[in-house]
C-alpha cells in the first residue's frame, strides 16, 4: 500500500522513512511486526525499540513542545502512523499511554498531571494500564463497581479490574471507579490515576490461547491514590472514560489494517503454493478476503480524510471495528483451512508460526475495545435510530 498525502508533508514523510531505514536495523529488523494489541512477544525487544523511538523524538509528535513532543499538525501525526506502519516496525510496548492515556490527558487532564505524566511517558520511564473492564462489567463500562472514598487528601480504592492489558508491566493504571456510592449507571463515576508499586495492588497475569501473558486481573484492596489524581471532574468519570474510547477508536485501525493486508497477500501465495485457486469455492472465499481488506483501506481513508479537513468522522467510523475484527477472524480461519493439518502443528514449547498466532489472536478482536454485540447496539441505536435494546 503507497499513500501520498500530499507535498506539504513530503518532506516530513521522507525524514520519517530515512530515521527508520537508519534505525530500524539489527534485532529491531528481525522484529518487524511483532507485537500487536493483545500480543506480548518479545516484549523487551519492543520495549527498547521505544526507547530508540524516544531517543529521536518520534513518540508523541502531535504533543506540545512543553511536555516532549514535537508540536506537529493532525496530518504529520497520521503519516508518521502510516510510515510505522509501512516499515513494519515492532507494535509499540508504551501503547496504552502513547494512544490511550497521553491524549486524554491532554484534553481534559490538569496542568499539573500534563507535566508530571506526558514527560515520563514519551521518555519511556513509566508504563501504564487501563483499568476499565470488570469481571461484570466488560463493553457495559456503566455497570463498574470497583469503589474509590476520599479520605483526606488520599483516595482508597477497593474492588478488581480484568483484562488490563499488559498489566504486569504496569507503574500506573487508569482506573474508573464509583465515588457515589448512591449512583447507578453512567453517574457517580471518576476516572482516577492509581500507582501500582504499593500493598493495596495486586496483579495477576492471564494466560491466552497464544500461550502469552499480555493480559491480566487487578484486585485493588485499599489502594491508595492522591486527592489530586483526578482525571477530568468527580463524578464525571463517565465522560472523561468516553474520551479515551473515542480517541482508541479513531485512527489506530490503519496500522491493523496494514497488517491485515500484508495477511491477505501471504494468504494468496499460500493458496498458489497449494493449488488452491483452482478449486473455484476457495478462489472465491479468497477474492472476498482480499475484497476485505480493500475496503478497510477505503473505509480508514475516509476517516482520515474527514479528520484532517475538521469535520467528525461519519457512519463509517463507527462501523469500522466491527467490520474489521469479523472480517480478519474470517481471514484467520480460511489462512489456517489452506494450511490443513499443518497449521495445527506447533513446535516445541507450543512455538507459534506467524499464521497460527494471528489466527489465535484475532478470536479476541470481537470481544476487546466494545464487543460485537456492543458494536450492533451502538450501530442500530446511535446511526439507524432503531429502539434500545431493553434493560433489565
Amino acid at each position: 500500500m503507497e499513500l501520498d498525502f500530499g507535498p506539504a508533508v513530503r518532506d516530513f514523510r521522507d525524514e520519517v522513512r530515512d530515521w527508520f531505514a537508519e534505525h530500524l536495523v539489527g534485532e529491531f529488523a528481525e522484529h518487524r511486526g511483532v507485537g500487536g494489541p493483545t500480543d506480548g512477544e518479545a516484549w523487551q525487544v519492543r520495549l527498547a525499540w521505544d526507547r530508540e523511538l524516544s531517543a529521536g523524538r518520534w513518540l508523541g509528535v502531535g504533543w506540545p513542545e512543553e511536555y516532549g513532543g514535537r508540536g506537529l499538525g493532525l496530518l504529520e501525526e497520521i503519516v508518521f502512523e502510516y510510515e510505522y506502519a509501512r516499515a513494519n516496525a515492532p507494535y509499540r510496548a508504551t501503547v496504552n499511554a502513547l494512544d490511550l492515556l497521553g491524549p486524554m490527558l491532554l484534553k481534559v487532564g490538569s496542568e499539573e498531571q500534563k507535566k508530571r505524566f506526558l514527560p515520563t511517558i514519551l521518555a519511556v520511564e513509566e508504563l501504564w494500564g487501563q483499568g476499565f473492564s470488570e469481571p461484570g462489567a466488560g463493553s457495559d463500562l456503566a455497570s463498574v463497581r470497583t469503589r474509590a472514598e476520599r479520605e483526606g487528601d488520599q483516595w482508597l480504592v477497593n474492588g478488581q479490574k480484568v483484562w488490563t492489558s499488559f498489566g504486569i508491566h504496569a507503574d500506573w493504571l487508569y482506573v474508573l471507579t464509583r465515588t457515589d456510592p448512591d449512583s447507578v449507571r453512567h453517574k457517580g463515576l471518576t476516572l482516577l490515576l492509581v500507582p501500582v508499586h504499593q500493598p493495596g495492588v495486586e496483579i495477576r497475569p492471564i494466560r491466552n490461547l497464544a500461550g502469552q501473558d499480555e493480559f491480566a486481573e487487578v484486585f485493588l484492596s485499599d489502594a491508595r491514590t492522591g486527592a489530586d489524581m483526578v482525571v477530568g471532574e468527580v463524578g464525571q468519570g463517565w465522560r472523561t472514560a468516553m474520551t479515551t474510547l473515542g480517541i482508541e477508536r479513531g485512527t489506530t485501525l490503519l496500522p491493523q489494517q496494514l497488517t491485515f493486508e500484508r495477511e491477505a497477500e501471504a494468504l494468496i501465495e499460500l493458496a498458489r503454493e497449494r493449488g488452491a485457486l483452482d478449486d473455484p469455492m476457495l478462489r472465491s472465499r479468497i477474492v472476498d478476503a482480499w475484497i476485505s481488506v480493500r475496503i478497510m483501506r477505503t473505509t480508514n481513508l475516509r476517516t482520515i480524510a474527514e479528520l484532517t479537513a475538521g469535520r467528525t468522522p461519519g457512519a463509517q467510523a463507527t462501523t469500522a471495528k466491527l467490520y474489521a475484527s469479523t472480517r480478519h477472524q474470517r481471514l484467520g480461519h480460511l489462512a489456517m483451512e489452506l494450511a490443513g493439518p499443518a497449521g495445527q502443528i506447533v513446535g516445541e514449547d507450543y512455538g507459534l508460526d506467524t499464521r497460527q498466532r494471528s489466527f489465535l489472536l484475532s478470536l479476541a478482536e470481537t470481544i476487546y475495545g466494545g464487543s460485537s454485540e456492543i458494536q450492533r447496539n451502538i450501530i442500530g441505536e446511535q446511526l439507524l435510530g432503531l429502539p434500545k435494546e431493553p434493560r433489565p
